[in-house]
């Protein structure tokens, strides 16, 4: 299926790229991959029990498809309201309704708390240093409620990279590689997984 095939199917609207309000601590929208999130939802990582936070979350394409797909309760993150916007009226065009499995919300991610998530996406929504910031929360999340926590990278900086290996908080599980899925040989094409330990 294609990208429109899919936003038809889901009922949505998230294609397209939006670089309207990038700076340098915040990046342009751009939604992941269909093809991506297909292989994301069949690697069994997330299931129906999980609650996945998609930061940078845009018009919500990330939340939309795991709903959809694997039954999983999502909060979708976005800093700009604009965007944020988009992905409302998008939740009220969804497929499968207003659920309150699926949920938006407008704040800037440093300033969010987690508590009850255990999974969460990351396509380089920002900056290396909110980045450090974002994990700063979730360890709080996981001292003050010790569980099982993941964070999928897809399309990782290599700065990014750089600084999650050195994080002894964290232990690298997994590589989906996703390079099959494109033209080329693109190395970035791939879902880091790392657990917090």
């Amino acid at each position: 299926m294609t990208e429109k095939d899919w936003d038809k199917k889901l009922k949505i609207a998230t294609c397209g790229r939006m670089a309207d309000h990038e700076d340098e601590y915040h990046y342009p929208y751009e939604p992941t991959p269909y093809p991506v999130l297909v292989r994301l939802a069949e690697s069994g990582y997330i299931g129906k029990e999980h609650k996945v936070m998609d930061y940078g979350c845009g018009k919500g394409r990330v939340d939309f498809f795991l709903h959809y797909k694997l039954g999983c309760s999502v909060v979708g993150v976005e800093y700009e309201e604009k965007i944020y916007e988009q992905a409302r009226d998008n939740l009220r065009n969804y497929v499968r309704g207003t659920s309150d499995e699926v949920e938006f919300v407008c704040r800037d991610a440093k300033d969010l708390s987690v508590k009850d998530v255990d999974r969460f996406y990351l396509f380089n929504p920002f900056s290396l240093e909110i980045l450090q910031s974002v994990l700063g929360r979730i360890l709080e999340s996981y001292y003050e409620n010790p569980r099982e926590m993941q964070l999928f990278f897809y399309y990782p900086s290599d700065e990014y990279v750089a600084f999650l290996m050195t994080q002894d908080e964290l232990m690298f599980v997994d590589e989906i590689d996703c390079s099959d899925l494109f033209d080329g040989e693109n190395q970035r094409e791939r879902i880091l997984i790392f657990e917090v330990i």
